[in-house]
């Protein structure tokens, strides 16, 4: 089945569209905001861009693209990490087996706490984060884990939503995942190179280029039908892991019907036991902002997840170019948010560059001129899968997307803001409600959101 990932194809690609036209992206780009798709063969072309005014319009494009689709929201989440035990050998990775490190995992009262310190910061929507360890860390854990985080709330805050990033496992396991109502099913391939990836995976199951790349398979066919993806950029050539992911997105579609529902843009950052200049790939800020444009022309209707991994002025430049999720108030280490609460820091597993808390940047993003959205209605309402796509496809998903976003946010305004945000955000909100085409949608967002400010919780179309 790995087969769908054919190095020598990529390979012929990236070196029979070194030199595109200035006519060809203009052309390309036009193709783009149509909101098609590209071809593998576009997608090569537009990787291979320096110009900068060429560079110019594919991020002007991008931005279309993305305010076409997402409008000016944004969704908001937070990692959660619960285990860092790990039998693997990943040379990037600060859990990495031989790290000599404090291993633990949260117990289910710790998992408490740390849920409770989430939903006071706001969020509704977290990803679930451990190390392989089928012995520290089993899938039972992991099922006992998502049952507390459901079942913690804390004042207004409940988490709505978890989505799940853990090793590949068995179609038995993802069945048993689905069966607890997650969210999206996330993995990164971290590089579609296979000698890359072998060199950078050299012990524990993990190694395993074929059965790794192969997880989407199992969990689509467990019924998991939003599946996200991504890779570490840095481990290889950006050009050949944009391939990559094009030709993984393709190979789903073809199989399952539905493509990735997220992609994940990391970088590599400095982590334990491991020093960058091992690393001849690295990208640089503006190889990275070609990165994300390009995704965003190359699958228009799959979200683009940023962490807090970047600077805040990387995150403000890349939202305008195609992320629509990004993180916020991270904590990277397992027990990081009461350690943080406690003693003001926290140990995290790789280098963070955006610290402002949940409320900073909700403000930040207000008044820039986004709606950012706690927004969890799609996977509880069952758009999820093709079903979404299909929505998103036919322009209608804003009809859901757009109110939703401005009941979370005024449920966050009410709850955890500050009086600048209640003045600012309330304004901002009735005035984006009141911009809703469709006269019933808004008459209903209108009259919920003046339910949620006199108390009532969770309202969503």
């Amino acid at each position: 089945m790995s087969l769908f990932i054919d190095h020598q194809y990529i390979e012929n690609l990236i070196e029979n569209n070194t030199a595109p036209s200035h006519d060809e992206i203009v052309a390309i780009c036009n193709k783009a905001e149509n909101m098609e798709g590209l071809s593998h063969e576009e997608v090569a072309k537009l990787v291979h861009v320096e110009d900068p005014e060429l560079l110019k319009l594919i991020y002007k494009t991008a931005g279309t693209i993305k305010n076409k689709i997402y409008g000016n929201r944004v969704v908001m989440f937070a990692p959660l990490y619960v285990s860092n035990h790990c039998v693997n050998m990943c040379s990037y990775c600060g859990f990495q087996h031989t790290n000599d490190m404090c291993r633990r995992r949260l117990t289910m009262e710790e998992i408490q706490t740390e849920v409770k310190i989430l939903e006071r910061m706001g969020h509704k929507r977290i990803a679930l984060e451990a190390g392989e360890d089928p012995k520290n860390c089993p899938i039972d854990y992991v099922l006992e884990s998502i049952d507390t985080i459901y079942n913690t709330s804390e004042a207004q805050g409940n988490i709505r939503r978890i989505n799940v990033n853990i090793a590949a496992t068995t179609v038995e396991e993802y069945k048993m995942l689905q069966d607890k109502g997650i969210g999206t099913y996330i993995l990164f391939q971290e590089t579609y190179h296979k000698p890359s990836y072998e060199n950078n995976h050299t012990k524990g199951p993990k190694s395993n280029y074929d059965y790794h790349l192969t997880a989407f398979d199992r969990a689509q066919e467990a019924g998991i039908d939003d599946v996200g993806g991504g890779v570490l950029f840095g481990l290889h050539d950006f050009k050949f892991e944009i391939l990559g992911l094009m030709l993984h997105n393709d190979h789903l579609e073809k199989e399952w019907g539905v493509g990735f529902h997220t992609i994940s843009v990391p970088r590599l950052k400095k982590a334990e036991g491991m020093s960058l200049e091992q690393y001849p790939h690295l990208v640089d800020d503006e190889t990275f902002k070609k990165i994300v444009a390009v995704i965003r022309l190359a699958v228009p209707f799959t979200g683009i997840i940023l962490s807090t991994r970047e600077s805040i002025a990387i995150r403000n430049e890349v939202i305008d170019y195609g992320v629509s999720q990004v993180s916020a108030g991270s904590c990277t280490g397992v027990g990081g948010y009461k350690e943080a609460e406690e003693i003001g820091r926290h140990i995290d597993q790789f280098k963070t560059e955006d610290e402002r808390t949940p409320l900073e940047v909700v403000k930040a993003l207000v008044n820039d001129g986004y709606i950012p959205s706690y927004c969890t209605a799609c996977y509880r309402s069952g758009r999820t899968g093709d079903r979404f796509m299909q929505l998103a496809k036919s322009g209608q998903i804003g009809n859901v997307c757009n109110p939703n976003a401005l009941m979370t946010l005024m449920e966050f305004i009410c709850d955890y803001g500050d009086a600048e945000l209640l003045e600012k955000g309330k304004s901002t909100i009735y005035v984006e409600a009141e911009n809703i085409e469709n006269e019933k949608i808004k008459a209903l967002t209108l009259d919920n959101l003046k339910k949620i400010e006199a108390g009532e919780r969770d309202l969503f179309l």
